[in-house]
C-alpha cells in the first residue's frame, strides 16, 4: 500500500506546485499567501509519504484529498484534479491493501512449505 499511496502523493506534490503558479495569475491573493498555503500542502505530501504505515497516516491523506478538492474555489480546475487524485488515493489504499494481503499470504505459504521467501 505504501508504494502506491506514496506515488499518488508525489504526483500531488507537483500538481499543488503548478496550481500555486496558476493561482498567482488567476487571483488577487498575495503571492506570499498562495505560496505559504501551497508550500504547507506540498510539505504535507512529502511528510505523509513517511507516515503512511503509522496510525492516522491514511486518514491524513484523506484530509489532504478534501483540501485539494476545496482548492478548486481558488483555481477552478482543481475541482476536477482534486476528484481525480481522490479517486487515485482510494485506488491506492484499496488495491495496496489487497496487494499487502496477498504478499502476506504468499509469505505464509512459502514459510509453511519450507521454501525461502
Amino acid at each position: 500500500m505504501r508504494t502506491l499511496c506514496a506515488g499518488t502523493l508525489i504526483g500531488e506534490f507537483f500538481v499543488i506546485g503548478f496550481a500555486g503558479l496558476v493561482a498567482m495569475q488567476m487571483t488577487a491573493l498575495p503571492a506570499a499567501t498562495i505560496w505559504t498555503v501551497s508550500g504547507i500542502a506540498m510539505l504535507l505530501t512529502i511528510l505523509l509519504c513517511g507516515m503512511l504505515t503509522r496510525p492516522g497516516g491514511v486518514q491524513l491523506g484523506w484530509v489532504l484529498q478534501f483540501a485539494l478538492i476545496a482548492s478548486g474555489f481558488v483555481v477552478p480546475t482543481m475541482f476536477f484534479l482534486g476528484v481525480v487524485f481522490a479517486a487515485l488515493w482510494w485506488a491506492s489504499v484499496h488495491f495496496g491493501r489487497k496487494i499487502d494481503e496477498a504478499k502476506a499470504r504468499w509469505a505464509a505459504q512459502a514459510e509453511a512449505s519450507g521454501e525461502p521467501a
